[in-house]
Order: structure tokens, then C-alpha cells, then sequence
């Protein structure tokens, strides 16, 4: 295999690595705000600060979800 093949399947490895390891990231983060919220909601506290976090919590969950998707959309490429 010629040298310019080698280093161009390396640097898209790097690239599929990159893009895993964010997406793992982005679901572990979804899994951590799950845990949150459930305990926010176990709770049973309907405080106005409880209420903005668990509002925020879902948020960042859609955000991280949509991340996800466009990650995971460059990888079939």
C-alpha cells in the first residue's frame, strides 16, 4: 500500500475516532442529566429553581441528542 493511502486511512481513522469519542461523550452527558432529573423529580419539590433546571436539563438533552445526530451522520459518509 503506497505511503499517501496509509496516512490518509490513519487521519480517517483519527477523524472516526474523534467523532466516536464525542458521541460517547454527548451520551454519557444525557446520562448523567437523566440521573438528574429524576432526581430532581423524585423530589417532588415543585420549586421555581427545580422547575428552570429541569426545564435546562431538557435542553441540553435536546441539544446533545442533535449533536449526536450530525455526528453520527458524518460517519456515513
Amino acid at each position: 500500500m503506497p505511503e499517501k493511502n496509509k496516512d490518509e486511512l490513519i487521519d480517517a481513522q483519527k477523524q472516526v475516532i474523534g467523532i466516536l469519542f464525542e458521541v460517547i461523550k454527548r451520551l454519557q452527558a444525557n446520562n448523567d442529566l437523566d440521573e438528574e432529573y429524576f432526581h430532581i423529580v423524585r423530589t417532588n419539590s415543585k420549586t421555581i429553581e427545580n422547575e428552570k433546571r429541569l426545564k435546562e436539563i431538557l435542553e441540553q438533552r435536546t441539544e446533545n441528542a442533535k449533536i449526536v445526530g450530525r455526528l453520527l451522520s458524518q460517519l456515513e459518509v
